[in-house]
């Protein structure tokens, strides 16, 4: 039959009743072409019911009535039936049946209506002809309005994931090879096509977001896929091509390198030196997504060595033909296919995506031994040109086109080709756990079918092969952000896979053979003696294998780790007669290096290999040391050699056992390292990077500690020498921790306190208070430190510092000496009458409080000074209140006779005070009233009762202050309301 209907009932739950709908279904040569259920389920899949009636007719065909078609069985009756027939009909569906059946009749009536033109009726239940066009349904309106919904949540919400599956499933179709595959593709990209993002994008001159770009790469390579169908016909590829040409053309199309900036020359090309240059980078075509399928539309499958190829894996060269070179067969007789690589593993994509698993390994494997062949030839040509090479020490040979990260993803596609034939499935297990965690695939090894001898070798071997052929084929480093970002991400992609092959003695074989020859390679290896500057780094490529040799062969593991260490675009400036990458000469302007916009992930990835390394190493002198070395010569940010010294101490000092000193002494050189290279310039990290060091030498022993401190000057800044490092090599914890002998000790202090004093030369106005401190146990050094301070005490320090010295001076019991301080840093300072809380105030009356404790002569002594560099009035004031309260001398310096008398403010030196703040209160009136507003006019009065109060300290003082008040209101007679308040107050 050719129509299938039934009802489907689906059960009730505790919440919903029991329903039942209908379904109808037709098909056509073993395709479903078209469904119906009541149930209006819109999807781009079919709903539940529709595949349960399906599964049904197929697991229960005896169940289902087969019928004639409906035309056959009317055929039979005679015109009384035909009349019951139609009557019972229309009155079991009077309602949705009577107004059609009434149309048709009035049609069949009129002689000259449509009807009646066509011979016989149609009929439903009766198949199509052979001729016509048979497909699965496919809802294609609910496609659209999927893949716009899933386009406007902009990759939130798990739409990339449900864009992704929706790709998933045209692979399937292909793979099935269903038409609607292409078809289904159609619709889908004509709805990424006409996203209002992308004009958005391209007027802002901004790339696609990373998500969109990735699910435009896909659906560019899907592309390539459809068009590479080795079974397709030529109408279908036409019209393919003119869809693929008309979107091209679109300016709002995605380009190939993800950037929109080609319209406008980019800032690499804008800079070239020479204008050839830049006509050439601008002179390229523009590439879209599409390109590389509309360029895929150009080939085909007639070629006869290609389709024996695919077509048998006994295709060999007869055995007298194998002497000489040919381009065919390589000297043991098995096919090659010549090919540019991308574009031939292109091919083995699209026959693995239609369905032709066997070809697509037949191929893959004809790819490999051409890219042997082409390793083998490279290898000697490069030992011609080594001594050359070597010499210069730099190449100009590379592929501009690397295969990791290209858009077609030629190596990604090989390997997949490859495991997927050695995949063991386990039993009833499906692809991905409803936890959504993916158990590692498990792989076996399958043997190569070849019509040659027994090579012994598994199609999972040649996996790792060409998998470590490709990551280390040497290539110039892409143009743009996208196109970098990609080759990360692609190489990170990769290693995932490889890491889920268990290496067995047979994998181990391949990845030491394949691993000598890159390191033998010359410039056609990554991991060559000789790279060209701008080559693609293989530090993350290196680490894998680093750690799956270790294990096997050590030697190799360090001497391909160690090789891989360089990143010589950081190392030289690019030569000017290098030609091979025209639009990436920018050596000069504007920075050292051409746009290499992932260097930072590319540094950190160098970090990680050399971390890698030490961790390995620890314990071994000899393997250190070179890992060390390569360190300092290749790795060029202080933050990521710290980030190393860092691990290095972690992995030496474990909580649970004892230190590692190999690694710790790496850990203390890197550390020194990284002081050296930041002590001149600015780090904001620069704080924890000493105090690090100082934890570290303290790990390391006494010896190490003695060496920073006699070596500090290259090392840190007299402040950091003096109030971090002897400070914490000084302190109590310090000499717990390394529980030090007193020879030990002194050793230690001896060297700390020569520092204090050469950093207290270097740096006084910084380091002498530090380097007091630290010599105060010494009478020797100390005083040497105090002279020091005296020295500069004139020309290099602030009253600030000065003062803080003396206050210090005095804690320690030297107050003549903290006098002598006070002293210099009073004739630094200068307070001016409208300074009243100036932060140095304390200072002052400190000093002033500290002379007159001293005695009769210091205070007459600092009076003048306080004079001259204190205007304000207020503060004076203060001074002479607190001098007149008690006696001097109280602080009993032996040998002194003290009186016990309070002091006159009419006798020296506070005479001179008393008259210095009389003055000062009458400037600062003067100043005051010259731009007084009357919310201050309070204020001011109280200001005056003040000033009073100093007044009367004078013998004639009330004489005085009432002389001054009569010249205020003589003076501001104008300010009426003021002068009002003055005489209310002081008559």
């Amino acid at each position: 039959g050719f129509h299938l209907s039934g009802t489907v009932t689906e059960p009730a739950t505790a919440t919903e009743p029991e329903i039942t709908y209908k379904v109808a279904i037709s098909f056509d040569r073993c395709k479903i072409t078209s469904v119906t259920c009541g149930c209006g389920n819109k999807d781009i899949f079919y709903c539940a019911h529709v595949v349960a009636l399906s599964l049904y007719r197929i697991r229960k065909p005896d169940q289902v009535k087969l019928r004639l078609p409906i035309s056959e069985t009317l055929f039979q009756m005679n015109r009384d039936q035909l009349q019951k027939f139609v009557q019972y009909l229309i009155t079991a569906h009077h309602t949705e049946v009577l107004p059609t059946a009434q149309k048709l009749a009035d049609e069949i009536l009129s002689s000259n209506s449509e009807i009646n033109q066509v011979h016989g009726a149609p009929d439903p239940t009766a198949g199509a002809s052979i001729d016509d066009e048979n497909c699965w349904h496919l809802d294609e309106e609910q496609v659209r309005e999927q893949v716009k919904l899933f386009l406007s949540q902009g990759g939130y919400y798990g739409s990339g994931k449900q864009l992704n599956s929706m790709f998933a499933k045209v692979r399937e179709m292909l793979r099935m090879r269903d038409s609607n595959g292409a078809r289904m593709l159609t619709l889908i990209t004509e709805q990424f096509m006409a996203d209002p993002r992308l004009s958005l994008w391209r007027q802002q001159g901004t790339g696609i977001t990373e998500k969109c770009r990735q699910l435009w790469d896909e659906l560019g390579a899907l592309w390539v896929c459809v068009v590479l169908n080795p079974h397709c016909k030529l109408e279908e590829k036409s019209c393919w091509l003119r869809q693929l040409r008309k979107w091209g053309e679109m300016d709002v199309c995605p380009l190939e390198d993800g950037n929109y900036g080609n319209e406008l020359p980019n800032i690499t090309n804008a800079l070239t030196q020479s204008s050839s240059h830049s006509q050439d980078s601008l002179a390229r075509p523009r590439r879209t997504v599409f390109t590389r399928a509309i360029e895929g539309c150009d080939l085909h499958w007639q070629d006869s060595h290609l389709q024996r190829i695919i077509s048998s894996d006994f295709y060999v060269s007869p055995s007298y033909q194998r002497e000489g070179e040919s381009l065919l067969f390589n000297s043991q007789g098995q096919p090659l296919w010549l090919e540019h690589v991308p574009t031939a593993c292109a091919r083995v994509d699209a026959l693995r995506s239609h369905g032709y698993p066997r070809e697509a390994l037949r191929l893959t494997v004809a790819i490999i031994n051409t890219l042997r062949l082409q390793q083998q030839r490279q290898l000697e040509i490069y030992k011609h040109q080594k001594k050359e090479l070597l010499q210069r020490g730099a190449t100009t040979i590379t592929n501009l086109e690397g295969w990791v990260g290209h858009p077609l993803n030629p190596i990604g596609c090989l390997f997949l080709t490859l495991t997927e034939a050695c995949r063991l499935e386990e039993e009833n297990c499906l692809e991905i756990s409803d936890a959504g965690d993916s158990k590692p695939p498990v792989y076996q090894h399958v043997p190569v079918a070849t019509g040659s001898q027994d090579s012994g070798e598994s199609y999972l071997s040649l996996a790792l092969e060409v998998a470590l052929m490709g990551m280390g084929q040497q290539r110039v480093m892409p143009e743009g952000l996208y196109a970098q970002d990609k080759v990360c991400r692609n190489e990170e992609q990769i290693i995932a896979r490889l890491q889920d092959l268990e290496l067995d003695p047979v994998l181990v074989q391949t990845l030491r053979k394949q691993c000598i020859l890159l390191l033998e390679g010359g410039p056609f290896s990554g991991l060559g003696e000789v790279i060209h500057r701008e080559s693609v780094p293989m530090h993350t490529f290196a680490k894998y294998l680093f750690s799956a040799l270790l294990p096997h062969d050590a030697d190799l593991a360090y001497k391909l780790a160690l090789r891989a260490m360089r990143l010589p675009v950081l190392e030289t400036t690019a030569p000017s007669s290098d030609v091979t990458h025209p639009h990436h000469l920018v050596s000069v302007v504007p920075s050292r290096y051409p746009r290499w916009f992932t260097l930072g992930h590319l540094e950190s990835q160098q970090c990680e290999l050399a971390s890698t390394m030490l961790t390995a190493a620890k314990g071994d002198m000899l393997r250190l040391r070179t890992v060390l070395e390569a360190i300092q010569k290749n790795i060029h940010s202080s933050s990521l050699i710290f980030k190393l010294a860092q691990d290095a101490f972690k992995i030496a000092t474990p909580a649970d056992s004892n230190s590692d000193t190999t690694l710790l002494n790496v850990a203390l050189e890197l550390g020194l390292q990284v002081m050296r290279m930041t002590l001149s310039t600015l780090n904001w990290r620069r704080r924890e990077m000493v105090r690090w060091l100082v934890t570290c030498a303290t790990e390391v022993g006494v010896r190490a500690l003695v060496s920073i401190l006699q070596s500090w000057y290259s090392l840190f800044t007299p402040t950091e020498a003096t109030s971090i490092v002897a400070a914490t090599v000084m302190s109590h914890n310090t000499i717990l921790r390394l529980s030090l002998d007193y020879p030990q000790r002194e050793e230690l202090a001896s060297c700390a306190r020569t520092l204090a004093l050469q950093c207290a030369m270097k740096d006084p106005q910084n380091c002498a208070l530090s380097a007091l401190t630290l010599c105060e146990k010494d009478h020797i050094a100390f005083e040497t430190a105090y002279q020091i301070v005296i020295d500069a005490a004139s020309t290099g320090m602030t009253y600030t510092q000065l003062f803080t010295i003396a206050r210090y001076m005095e804690h320690r019991g030297y107050p003549l000496r903290a006098f002598k301080l006070a002293s210099l840093a009073m004739t630094h300072l200068n307070l001016a009458y409208n300074q009243d809380t100036h932060p140095a105030i304390n200072d002052v009356l400190w000093a002033c409080a500290l002379s007159h404790s001293l005695g009769k002569n210091e205070l007459a002594a600092i009076i003048p000074l306080v004079v001259k560099s204190v205007h304000c009035a207020t503060v004076l004031s203060d001074i002479l209140r607190r001098c007149t309260m008690t006696a001097p001398g109280l602080a009993g310096i032996p040998g002194r006779r003290n009186s016990g008398k309070l002091m006159s403010t009419d006798k020296a030196p506070l005479r001179q005070l008393l008259d210095a703040t009389i003055s000062a209160y009458i400037n600062t009136t003067h100043s005051r009233l010259t731009h007084i507003s009357p919310r201050h006019y309070g204020e001011f009065i109280e200001f005056l009762s003040k000033a009073r109060e100093t007044f009367l300290l004078a013998q004639d003082g009330h004489i005085q202050f009432a002389q001054f008040i009569d010249n205020l209101k003589q003076i501001y007679k104008g300010k009426k309301k003021l002068m009002l308040l003055v005489r209310e107050r002081f008559g």
